[in-house]
């Protein structure tokens, strides 16, 4: 047995997990981040790696590249859905602009994906290939439909089977949502995640089943426990089976500011309908199948210092492929950052901004539950006067520390925007300024800053220091960290540079460190 839960430690949301061979992959929600639709890759359902990204860019929206006010905060890909079929992978997903439901298919992962969409608007859409040789998605919030589409997948198909699962007419703070479906042996198995405002009060896993797609889905609750954290449920995702035949859910708990954290539960079967769990509740301990013991993952996160290859045959405008823990905070404009010879990530600005969330080009990771640390060096000599580079914890109540220009002189500040809404509800408008925190007067223009997040127990702060000598001086106080509809996400580590003034500055990161644990 191995203490395994959670299983990731980190922010990924939605997850949707298959098994082809001995290998596991996980689709997990990415939003606003590029590039986007993130896949994982397992061998024992516990350690994950990053095995490939979906798409560089989605639709080249003014939005999705910052450009001017506009952001998609919160928006972009959502609760997405992973197959495999007659040796294709198939990643389907809707945006909450979008038309029309994405589709890419790839016969490998990590592949080349191509684009393709689905006529028809697909709400946390889950693709059945059944062994007819029918095609169905299972959709929806609160009414839980299914559509048979085209063999193709271009879009319904005429005189197909649709027609509504499930309806949930009772009063919850989520309805029914999230659907997994699946066929396993002779019957349809639909999970769905609901947050009931009665009983719990959290989010929990239901199944359903029938045996056929035209008759009634029968079932109810499956898991209801919220492994002792803060009455935060444990549900929504799909099962997924080991090449032994033994049953897992991979499900996600919420854990504060840190974000949506995935949760490996047992299942077994008794009779024709999955138990999940050990007596109702989330072992934190389970037996893993190995089939590669001696493998080694790459980490989730990853120190840098930016010291990259461009490939021979690359084009001159070409920029060297990040390693795969970084995220652009939307997607790029890779004419406004290069990696510099000799190491160090150069990042230019391009257009005026009123604060951190409309920088274009900050370069993001994912925090780390319980806590984790992050610090790098900025140089800050071809800098604009109004410009502002640093580290930041990104979203919606950001915290930063950085070096600013002005009147010549460099300073040294921290700036956030502090709330004292707890609620999941929206933040103000993105284009509000934060409150200065901290200035102290620096006497050049490099600095090695270091940022701090505590998530222990949903303490949910940040901290932030800069070298003075061969110590770190913490300034600018605590910073209270929130997970928030405005963005959606777990906070992330952030390197950022903004223009208020003039555009044409520079800033170069060098010697970026990432530590879990505490400062």
């Amino acid at each position: 047995m191995k203490r395994v839960n959670p299983i990731t430690r980190m922010d990924y949301p939605d997850p949707d997990v298959i098994r082809v061979g001995d290998t596991y992959y996980m689709l997990s929600t990415t939003l606003h981040f590029h590039p986007g639709a993130v896949i994982l890759r397992s061998y024992d359902l516990c350690h994950w790696e990053i095995a490939d990204y979906v798409f560089e860019s989605l639709a080249g929206s003014r939005r999705e590249r910052l450009q001017g006010e506009r952001s998609s905060y919160g928006q972009g890909m959502w609760a997405g859905c992973l197959r495999f079929h007659g040796g294709t992978y198939y990643v389907s997903f809707r945006t909450p602009s979008s038309e029309g439901t994405y589709l890419f298919t790839a016969s490998s992962i990590p592949g080349k994906w191509e684009k393709h969409v689905i006529e028809g608007i697909y709400h946390d859409g889950s693709l059945l290939f059944d062994r007819d040789g029918g095609v169905y998605m299972v959709h929806g919030n609160r009414q839980i439909w299914i559509t048979q589409l085209r063999p193709d997948l271009t879009g319904p198909l005429e005189g197909g089977l649709s027609r509504v699962l499930l309806e949930d007419t009772g009063d919850a703070y989520l309805g029914y949502s999230a659907p997994h479906i699946y066929r396993v042996r002779d019957r349809y198995y639909l999970f769905v995640a609901r947050w009931p405002k009665e009983g719990s009060a959290r989010r929990m896993q239901l199944c359903f089943a029938s045996s056929s797609l035209e008759g009634e889905f029968a079932g109810g609750a499956v898991l209801d426990d919220d492994r002792g954290y803060h009455n935060q449920g444990v549900a929504q995702g799909g099962i997924v089976d080991t090449p032994g035949g033994r049953w897992y859910a991979v499900l996600f708990q919420d854990h504060g500011a840190v974000g949506r954290i995935p949760v490996l539960v047992p299942v077994h079967w008794e009779g024709d309908f999955p138990v999940f769990g050990a007596g109702g509740r989330v072992p934190e301990s389970i037996e893993l199948v190995n089939s590669r013991p001696y493998y080694r993952y790459e980490p989730l996160y990853t120190s840098d210092d930016f010291c990259y290859t461009v490939p021979e045959n690359a084009l001159p405008q070409e920029r060297p492929r990040l390693r795969p823990q970084w995220q652009w905070n939307h997607e790029p404009d890779n004419r406004l950052w290069s990696i510099r010879e000799g190491g160090g990530l150069c990042i230019r600005t391009g257009k005026i901004s009123a604060n951190l969330l409309q920088a274009v080009n900050t370069l993001t990771q994912r925090t780390v539950w319980p806590g984790s640390t992050a610090q790098v060096t900025v140089d800050a000599s071809r800098m604009k006067e109004g410009d502002y580079a640093g580290l930041c914890l990104l979203q919606g109540c950001y915290g930063m520390i950085g070096i600013t220009r002005e009147t010549g002189g460099y300073y040294l500040v921290v700036i956030a925007r502090q709330l004292e809404d707890t609620s999941l509800g929206d933040l103000t408008a993105d284009y509000l300024p934060g409150t200065l925190l901290e200035r102290v007067k620096l006497s050049g223009p490099a600095v090695t800053l270091r940022a701090a997040a505590n998530f222990e127990d949903m303490q949910d702060i940040g901290y932030f220091s800069y070298r003075v000598g061969k110590r770190f001086v913490r300034v600018g106080g605590k910073h209270r960290l929130y997970f928030k509809m405005d963005h959606l996400a777990g906070c992330r580590y952030g390197l950022y540079l903004y223009a208020t003034r003039e555009t044409g500055g520079e800033a170069v990161f060098t010697d970026f460190v990432y530590r879990c644990g505490g400062e």
